[in-house]
Parts: C-alpha cells; sequence; structure tokens
C-alpha cells in the first residue's frame, strides 16, 4: 500500500460523528448546518437537457469533452470575467472535469514533481489554512508536503502574503487559493491576485484558484474578480501558471450532476489532458449537453443568489446580537466565533437544539501552536429558508441560555 496514506487525516466529518456518536439530541427536529451541499432546486431546463440526450449512454465519452462543452465554458469565462474575445481559446485552455474535487485532486498528481533537489526540500503545496481537506490529501498523495496559511480575522481571513518567505516560495510547485473562501467567505482582492501571479513568475510555482464560490456573492453590481480577471488586467493572454477550478455544484444546485472545468495555461493543461486520458475520468456526453445548457444561462443563477441573500438577511438578524458574526464576502458559510471551545459548542448545541454545525478546528490545521479555525464554527445556509430562519432562533436560544 501507498505509506502516504498513513498520512491523511479523517475528514471534517467523519471527526464530527465521532463527536456526536454518544450524544442524545434534543426530541426536536434535526436541522443540519454541517455539510455545505446546495438544497436549491436544480434547474428543470437541465434536467430536461440530461434527459432528452439518454442515447448518448451508447457513446463512450472523450476526455477532450465535446466542442460544444469547451464553447460554452469559454464563452462564460469570457462574460464572467471581462476577457477579451478569442482569448481563451476552448481547445487548448479549457478541460471538462467531474466536479471541481476530483479535478483538484487529480490536478495535484498530475503537478507535484517528486524529484526535487536537496537542500531545497520536499515540494510543497501552499494552501489557505482552514481549507478544503483536498489540497491536503492531494499534496501528501503526490509525494508533496502541505504547508498551511494561516487565515486570520486581522487579514480580512486571507493568509498573509507578505509574510510568506523566499524558501517557501522557492519550494512552493502549488499554490492552492479558494475565493470566497471555505469556510470564511473570503475574497482575495484582486491587487492581491497581481502580485501572487509575479511571485508565480519569480519562483515558479502554478497558481491553482478553486473559484467554485465565485457565483454566490451580494452585490449585484460587482461580481468578485477570479483570478482570470487578474491576467486580463494584466495583459497576460497566455494565462501563464495560472489556472481556474469551476463548478455548476453551487453555482446551479447541481451537486450531482458532477460537472465542472478547469482553464488556463494551456502547457499545463496539455499535460494535465494526457494525465486525465490515463486517469479514466471522461465526463459522459449526455452530462456534458446538459452542462451547456447551464452555463448558457444566467436567470437561474441569479435567482439561486436571491434565495441566499434572502437567509443571510433573516439569519443575522436573529444572530447578530448574540455571536460575533458578519456577513461573508461570498459563499454560503457563516464562520461564527463561539463563546467557548468549538468542540463543545457544537456538541452543546447539537445535544440541546439538534442543531449541527462543525467545528472550526476540525477545517484546520494546527501551525506555531495554534489552530486558525479554534473557536468557531462553520453554518452551511442551504437548508429552506425556514428551517434556516429555526435553526438561527434555536442557536440564539441557546447562546443566550449559557
Amino acid at each position: 500500500m501507498n505509506n502516504a496514506l498513513q498520512q491523511l487525516q479523517p475528514y471534517p466529518f467523519e471527526k464530527l460523528r465521532a463527536l456526536l456518536g454518544s450524544v442524545q439530541p434534543a426530541e426536536k427536529k434535526a436541522i443540519a448546518l454541517s455539510i455545505g451541499e446546495p438544497k436549491h432546486r436544480s434547474p428543470a431546463f437541465v434536467a430536461e437537457a440530461l434527459s432528452a440526450n439518454l442515447e448518448q449512454l451508447a457513446v463512450y465519452p472523450t476526455t477532450l469533452g465535446i466542442p460544444a462543452l469547451r464553447e460554452a465554458i469559454a464563452n462564460w469565462c469570457e462574460r464572467r470575467f471581462n476577457l477579451p474575445a478569442g482569448w481563451l481559446d476552448p481547445a487548448r485552455h479549457v478541460l471538462p472535469v467531474n466536479g471541481t474535487r476530483e479535478a483538484l485532486f487529480a490536478f495535484t498528481q498530475a503537478v507535484v514533481q517528486r524529484d526535487v533537489p536537496a537542500p531545497q526540500g520536499p515540494a510543497l503545496v501552499v494552501s489557505p489554512n482552514p481549507f478544503y481537506q483536498i489540497y491536503e490529501g492531494a499534496a501528501l498523495l503526490a509525494g508533496a508536503q502541505p504547508h498551511y496559511l494561516p487565515c486570520l480575522e486581522q487579514h480580512g481571513f486571507n493568509p498573509d502574503f507578505e509574510a510568506v518567505s523566499d524558501d517557501i516560495w522557492q519550494r512552493c510547485q502549488i499554490l492552492f487559493l479558494c475565493s470566497p473562501g471555505n469556510p470564511t467567505g473570503a475574497l482575495i482582492p484582486l491587487d492581491t491576485l497581481k502580485k501572487l501571479i509575479a511571485l508565480a513568475d519569480q519562483f515558479d510555482f502554478v497558481i491553482a484558484a478553486d473559484e467554485c464560490y465565485s457565483e454566490l456573492y451580494f452585490d449585484e453590481a460587482n461580481p468578485p474578480a477570479g483570478l482570470l480577471t487578474a491576467c486580463a488586467e494584466l495583459g497576460r493572454n497566455d494565462f501563464k501558471r495560472c489556472v481556474v477550478f469551476h463548478s455548476l455544484s453551487k453555482r446551479s444546485n447541481l451537486p450531482g450532476l458532477r460537472s465542472g472545468f478547469v482553464a488556463g495555461d494551456a502547457d499545463i493543461m496539455q499535460a494535465f489532458l494526457l494525465y486525465r486520458t490515463y486517469h479514466g475520468c471522461a465526463m459522459p456526453v449526455q452530462t456534458q449537453l446538459a452542462s451547456v445548457a447551464a452555463w448558457n444561462d444566467e436567470a437561474h443563477v441569479k435567482a439561486n443568489r436571491d434565495l441566499y441573500r434572502e437567509k443571510f438577511d433573516a439569519v443575522l438578524a436573529i444572530l447578530g446580537d448574540v455571536l460575533d458574526v458578519q456577513r461573508p464576502d461570498g459563499g454560503f458559510y457563516l464562520w461564527a466565533k463561539t463563546p467557548m471551545d468549538d468542540e463543545a459548542f457544537t456538541r452543546e448545541l447539537f445535544a440541546r437544539e439538534h442543531v449541527t454545525v462543525v467545528p472550526g478546528s476540525y477545517l484546520s490545521r494546527e501551525v506555531d501552536g495554534k489552530n486558525p479555525g479554534a473557536g468557531r464554527v462553520r453554518m452551511a445556509l442551504v437548508a429552506p429558508l425556514a428551517e434556516c430562519v429555526e435553526a438561527a432562533e434555536r442557536i440564539r436560544a441557546f447562546v443566550q441560555g449559557l
């Protein structure tokens, strides 16, 4: 067996099950704010496109995907991130993937070079902390060492990139970004993205921007910038060392479709395509055709944002004066500070109110003796409005009773 498997830590939800396993909850309806699974209705027209193309079940899909999907993705990127027409070549810069989770893992295996010479030290995969745990697992199984950058309140819940030493950048092979962040909801400013691109050029590493929450924001007049936006403003039409990951799961409430894309540096995409032809992960053609329909429509995405905006307004109105919690820049999580240990808060809330949240320390790693997620919990506002309101009222009663 691969020895690196022994380095993998349990997923946060395994820890959560262990924490709550022996707890007898109150006799109230269970409300889960723990798992970030979208619960809004999936677009009917996507389901119709899927069912209308079931004859494609008889067709082997190609890893590169059908031209119509790559073109729909490239056109969406142009519209969404203000790219000059023609910059993003559907044939060279875009690859469809079966959701960003598998793509983030596979990408790391393809990019990391295991033979980094001493005394430089082991290859590093650098990520925010707290983080989506696939970054860590992918790094370890690729033979690299994870390096965590704490996301603290004093830095707007973004890493303090200025504090990263040249030695770390020199050893870095992949820098994972997540904007809006999971679980913090923080956006990485456009100027920061430009500075990181300059560092990638200087130290020769790849920026892998996980932007799966990019379409969940609050100001319709100001969509969040992404890594492709930074490339466009820098006149970087080769997208050198820059790769973005997007998904229909959150944007379109289609987590079960398992559809997303990776786009950016054509040389990296070519090598990644080679890896994927062996990986055996081609997206079914009927799924690709349904995805074309989703990427070509924005009305359902705006309606989705409206639903989240309504929930954030309602929940924050209930919790705002009893918990230290603020509206995030994007995403669908609240990153609330707890008045007690985050594990104890989670356990007691479940016991007294039958509401499930995730301890922030389960989403982070200890760095220099401090866990940046400790003393916080993540709440996913994915349930229907009425359930989110009821959960907030129970949390308020719980906090007031402490």
